[in-house]
C-alpha cells in the first residue's frame, strides 16, 4: 500500500499538460518532490489534499527571458513571479550576466542589473555557489554574458576583440558552463557589444554548444535591418552549431510595423536547417536602458528610473523635455544613467508573433527599476487571461504550451514543462475564468488576479496571494 500513498493530491482539475493537446480531468498526486502519478485517484491516501475543481491545473510557468540574476538573491520570496506561477526564470540574458565580472561602474545596459555591490562575482561559480546557498522560491536557468565577459576581459569595447580576447573569454563560457550554466547570450545592439564581430560571437557559442548549451541573441537591430540582424543570427547558429534563441522577436518603429509576416517567414524557412526558436512578451512597449539611440523609432518614452533625477521616475520624457525647454537627445544625456519603457510596437505584430507555432513567452522584465514595466509582474496572466481567453488568439492548451514544454525542450530541460508522471513538481492552479494581469503602466507593481496556488519541487511557494516562505529553487542544467 505504500507506494499508493502521496505527499499531496490535487483532486479534480482540468489538467493542461504543457504539450498543447487538449487538457483533461484528473487527479494529480506529488511524491518527494515529483509528478507520481496523474488519474483517477481515488485509492490513493496522501498527507495534503487540495480540491481543484472548477481550476486549472499546469505545469509552472517556465520565463524563458528574465534579468532576474539579482533579484534571485536580494529577493528571494521572487514575488514578481511567483504571483504569476512561474516556477523557473532563464536568467543572464541580452548579453548581461552578473558573474564573471568584478566592476565598480558597470556601463549600460550592466547597470540594469545593479552597481559595484552586486558586480562581486569573479567567477560563474561563485555565483551559483550564493545562489545554492541562499536559494530562491523559484529554479533558475543561468546564461553567461557576452558583455560582461567583453567588460571583464577588454581594455576597450569600441573594436572587435582581440585573439588572445576571444581566448580569454573563451576560457569564461567553458568555466560558466562547467558551474552549470545552461548557455551563452549576446546583446549585440547594447554599446559594449555592438563592435563585436560574428567571429568572435561564433566562436563564443561554439564553446556553449560543446557543453550542449544554448544561444540567445539581443539581435543587432530589431527595427530597420531586422532581416539582416536574423541572417546573422542564423548564420551563427550554424557555425556553432547550436540551439538558438532570439529575444523578445519584434519589428520596431512604425516604418516597420507589419514586417513581422516577413521575419516569421524568414524564421519558419531556417527552422528547416538550425534549431531555432524565439520568446516574446505581450507588450507593445519594450523597457531598457534610456538611450539615445532608441529615440527615433518610440512614439512615447517613459523614464523608470534615473540616479541623476530620480524624482522624475515614472514621468514622459517630453513633459522632461517641455519642462526644461531642451531636446530629446539633450534630456537623455542628463538623466543619464537612466532607464525608460519604449512605446514603439504594433499590437497586430504583437499577436502575429505570439501565435507563431512553438514560440515561448518571456517577460524581460526588469526588477531593479524604481518604476518597471508591467511585464515584470503581468506577462503570463496576460497571454492566459487576454490574448487566448478573452481575445480568443489560441486555445488556452496553446497558451501554456508557449510557457511551459516549448520553453523545456528549447532550452533541453527534461523534466520540467510537463504535467506527466516522473516530471519534477512545478505545479501551478490557476482560475481558467479570472486570471488576468492586473499591473498597469500607471500602476505596474501589482500581483495577477486568478493564480490560486504555485509548487516548485513539490513544495507550496505561493497560496491565497502570498508568498508560503518555502525557498525550494534550484539551478537546472541543461540535459539536451
Amino acid at each position: 500500500m505504500s507506494r499508493l500513498n502521496a505527499d499531496l493530491i490535487i483532486h479534480g482539475g482540468q489538467v493542461i499538460d504543457g504539450s498543447g493537446a487538449d487538457s483533461f480531468f484528473a487527479d494529480l498526486a506529488v511524491r518527494k518532490g515529483r509528478i507520481a502519478a496523474v488519474g483517477a485517484l481515488g485509492d490513493w491516501s496522501c498527507d495534503t489534499s487540495v480540491n481543484a475543481d472548477g481550476k486549472c491545473v499546469a505545469p509552472g510557468f517556465i520565463d524563458a527571458h528574465t534579468h532576474d540574476d539579482r533579484i534571485l538573491l536580494s529577493n528571494p520570496d521572487m514575488l514578481p513571479k511567483i504571483s504569476q506561477g512561474v516556477t523557473t526564470v532563464v536568467a543572464g540574458n541580452c548579453g548581461v550576466s552578473l558573474a564573471p565580472l568584478i566592476h565598480r561602474d558597470p556601463p549600460p545596459p550592466l547597470n540594469l542589473l545593479g552597481g559595484e555591490d552586486w558586480y562581486r562575482f569573479p567567477s560563474a561559480r561563485a555565483y551559483v555557489e550564493e545562489l545554492e546557498q541562499s536559494p530562491p522560491a523559484v529554479n533558475s536557468i543561468m546564461l553567461v554574458g557576452h558583455s560582461t565577459l567583453r567588460v571583464a576581459t577588454m581594455d576597450r569595447l569600441d573594436r572587435p576583440a582581440t585573439e588572445a580576447e576571444i581566448l580569454d573569454m573563451e576560457r569564461l563560457v567553458d568555466s560558466a558552463m562547467e558551474a552549470g550554466y545552461a548557455g551563452f547570450s549576446t546583446g549585440l545592439e547594447y554599446p559594449p557589444a555592438i563592435a563585436s564581430s560574428e567571429n568572435e560571437v561564433i566562436r563564443l557559442a561554439t564553446r556553449a554548444a560543446k557543453a550542449k548549451g544554448v544561444y540567445t541573441t539581443h539581435m543587432r537591430n530589431e527595427s530597420d535591418h531586422v532581416d539582416m540582424s536574423i541572417d546573422e543570427t542564423i548564420r551563427v547558429a550554424k557555425g556553432a552549431d547550436i540551439r538558438t534563441v532570439i529575444s523578445h522577436h519584434k519589428t520596431c518603429g512604425k516604418n516597420n510595423w507589419g514586417r513581422t509576416q516577413a521575419t516569421l517567414t524568414q524564421i519558419q524557412d531556417a527552422q528547416q536547417t538550425v534549431k531555432l526558436n524565439f520568446d516574446v512578451y505581450p507588450y507593445i512597449a519594450s523597457s531598457t536602458s534610456l538611450l539615445p539611440q532608441y529615440l527615433p523609432h518610440a512614439d512615447r518614452i517613459l523614464v523608470t528610473w534615473s540616479d541623476a533625477y530620480p524624482e522624475l521616475t515614472g514621468t514622459e520624457l517630453s513633459t522632461i523635455c517641455k519642462d526644461w525647454g531642451v531636446s530629446a537627445e539633450q534630456a537623455v544625456e542628463m538623466l543619464s544613467p537612466a532607464g525608460a519603457i519604449y512605446f514603439q510596437m504594433d499590437e497586430a505584430d504583437l499577436q502575429r508573433v505570439l501565435k507563431f507555432p512553438g514560440a515561448m513567452i518571456g517577460s524581460d522584465g526588469l526588477p531593479s527599476d524604481r518604476f518597471p514595466h508591467p511585464r515584470l509582474w503581468g506577462t503570463f496572466p496576460r497571454v492566459i487571461g487576454h490574448y487566448a481567453r478573452d481575445l480568443g488568439l489560441f486555445p488556452l492548451e496553446e497558451a501554456v504550451a508557449r510557457m511551459t514544454g516549448n520553453t523545456a525542450t528549447t532550452f533541453g530541460i527534461s523534466d520540467r514543462g510537463f504535467i506527466r508522471k516522473g516530471m519534477s513538481a512545478d505545479i501551478v492552479i490557476f482560475n481558467p475564468d479570472t486570471i488576468l494581469d492586473r499591473a498597469t503602466f500607471e500602476n505596474p507593481i501589482q500581483p495577477a488576479d486568478g493564480i490560486e496556488s504555485v509548487y516548485v519541487n513539490g513544495e507550496l511557494t505561493y497560496s491565497d496571494g502570498s508568498w508560503t516562505g518555502n525557498r525550494p529553487g534550484q539551478v537546472l542544467k541543461t540535459t539536451a
